[in-house]
């Protein structure tokens, strides 16, 4: 079942945005990812958003996603944005749980 990453993400360092992105990139793929939504900031209809970006990246599974996120090359990435780049990120299963259905 595909599995999902969400990040929400500030650039204090454009520089240090700049040296991570790409070698996040090659993690995500080398890892079975691939990006669904990358943008710029989005425009909030309900509630308040802080974060300058927005990212969906898609996995086969939630297993694939742990080893990305565990994996050397993501680390690496992680050491290079350092607390240049403020992230949020949740991990997300792409089906309901068991017995959860939407209202009729």
């Amino acid at each position: 079942m595909p599995a999902y990453v969400i990040v929400n993400a500030d650039v204090l360092d454009e520089e240090a945005g700049l040296a991570y992105a790409p070698v996040a990139q090659r993690s995500i793929l080398s890892h079975g990812g691939h990006y669904l939504v990358a943008g710029p900031t989005p425009t909030p209809v309900e509630g308040t958003w802080d974060s300058a970006r927005f990212v969906v990246i898609e996995f086969p599974d939630m297993d694939r996603i742990r080893e990305w996120y565990d994996s050397p090359e993501y680390r690496r990435a992680r050491e290079i944005r350092g607390d240049k780049v403020r992230v949020g990120m949740l991990f997300v299963d792409g089906a309901p749980p068991e017995g959860f259905s939407l209202p009729a």
